[in-house]
């Protein structure tokens, strides 16, 4: 049974784990375009296929090191609009920081305000020392973001399982 976990806020926003409640969300992000063009697909066609998905790629992170993956959602009217995350992912250094919003949600400033209430976060509570993340070359938004929240490019690299060449920023 999951024990409670942090979640955190901002003027605009309440960031949480994500949780298997949250698999209809899970499902409509996994799915949008901008997910399947730089993310890649995740194989979830379905709300049961999304609460496997949580329980079997989110949750084991967050039961394990007390972070993983966030549901954004904005306090004043309780809409999902998007997550982010600090991921240990294979074949990176440190702790990955991602991010990713339903279409409808972006150019608002959620994705900035949310990842930089994460990083405060990823620093001060979690005491993680080195922090990194990943995009592809052609998300130009993504790279902008982290630019803007103080990473910077660092080279190219190939992650396990991925053929794709990826932009890696570091604090």
């Amino acid at each position: 049974m999951l024990k409670e976990y942090k979640t955190f806020e901002t003027e605009r926003l309440q960031i949480k784990p994500t949780l298997v409640e949250d698999a209809a969300f899970i499902l409509d992000l996994l799915n949008t375009p901008k997910w399947m063009q730089y993310i890649g697909g995740r194989n979830v066609h379905t709300v049961e296929d999304a609460k496997a998905y949580i329980s079997e790629r989110m949750l084991p992170q967050l039961e394990k090191l007390g972070y993983s993956n966030y549901t954004v959602t904005r306090k004043s009217d309780g809409e999902k609009l998007g997550t982010c995350g600090l991921y240990n992912r294979d074949g990176i250094e440190g702790i990955d920081i991602g991010f990713a919003f339903l279409p409808q949600f972006e150019k608002k400033g959620y994705a900035f305000e949310s990842v930089q209430k994460l990083l405060e976060v990823a620093i001060h509570d979690f005491t993680i020392k080195k922090i990194s993340a990943i995009t592809t070359k052609e998300n130009s938004a993504s790279q902008k973001l982290l630019t803007k929240i103080g990473m910077t490019f660092k080279k190219k690299v190939r992650i396990p399982n991925d053929n794709e060449e990826l932009l890696l920023y570091m604090l």
